[in-house]
């Protein structure tokens, strides 16, 4: 069994404010095994940056318990901090220097050596930008540079908070092969985000939680499961329709049939002599899963 990097059991926050008692996270139990990108998943105000801000000791729990790397945190968090990298607000870069030079002073600031400077650049595909200086950057280029001051330490965790925020689609593409690299690396990375269908895209697995509360967890073929829908397409679609309603098939809009026996539904177009001219899966995604699980959640939560 892997080493769990991140593990919480009832963790909860709660806050007193001028609207009253609010709970930001509800009993969470959380578990991200070393290796991979695992998917920390839900929407705006679910809850999943007052975690992260907890297990990095940036608020206090209260109740629950949290371990980093098999450490019990906060009390233990001075011991692995060093094999954490974060990026959870926008860090302050000079504007003026170019980003290696923001590099080579944040490494000397911590006493690392300057190789890594190069690494973390080539490892975030800034390898040929870094002379340039940091103003003329994109915002992909900017957020690329923050992970790259994580790399620094040489992580072997690195926790990012909606990385992809305020980005274009290029620049999603670019943080998202970046964070896909350094996965295929042996870094684990904990990815906060409530863009289901981009994160799809590089987890291996995810937790995703809704109010403050966990719904589901495990591998992303695991919990999009295997296809029990089929997409018909026919000549006639209104007599195919109706020839599968009669032979007792859920038909839903674009003739969507939900089955898990293909082999029927052409049995049946097939005996009423209308032949298919195709029969898709429709794959669910974890946008879908997501929308199934929190039908109905109470709202009430802050993020």
């Amino acid at each position: 069994m892997s080493e769990l990097v991140i593990e919480t059991q009832g963790l909860r926050k709660e806050y007193y404010t001028r609207r009253g008692h609010q709970v930001a996270v509800q009993d969470l139990d959380l578990a991200v095994p070393a290796g991979g990108v695992h998917g920390f998943l839900g929407p705006n105000g679910s809850g999943k940056t007052t975690t992260i801000r907890m297990l990095l000791g940036l608020a206090h729990a209260t109740a629950g318990t949290m371990r980093l790397f098999g450490e019990p945190v906060p009390a233990r968090l001075p011991a692995v901090v060093g094999r954490v990298g974060a990026v959870v607000e926008s860090p302050k870069f000079s504007p003026n220097i170019t980003g290696r030079q923001n590099l080579l002073l944040l490494s000397r600031s911590i006493g690392a050596p300057d190789t890594r400077v190069d690494a973390a650049l080539d490892t975030v595909g800034l390898g040929g930008r870094g002379k340039d200086r940091y103003k003329g950057y994109s915002l992909g280029m900017k957020q690329r540079l923050a992970i790259a001051a994580t790399l620094l330490k040489d992580p072997q965790l690195l926790i990012l908070d909606e990385p992809t925020n305020g980005l274009d689609p290029a620049g999603i593409r670019e943080v998202r092969d970046t964070i896909r690299g350094l996965g295929e690396r042996g870094v684990t990375v904990l990815l906060s985000s409530h863009i289901l269908v981009e994160v799809q895209q590089v987890c291996s697995a995810a937790t995703i939680i809704g109010h403050g509360r966990m719904l589901a967890s495990g591998r992303v073929e695991e919990l999009v499961g295997s296809s029990t829908a089929y997409r018909v397409e026919a000549p006639d679609p209104a007599a195919a329709r109706q020839v599968l309603v009669d032979a007792g098939f859920r038909v839903g809009e674009g003739l969507v049939v939900e089955t898990d026996e293909p082999a029927g539904v052409t049995q049946a177009l097939g005996t009423a002599g209308i032949w298919l001219t195709e029969l898709t899966p429709v794959r669910r995604d974890l946008e879908s899963v997501f929308l199934e699980l929190t039908a109905g959640t109470q709202m009430g939560v802050a993020e």
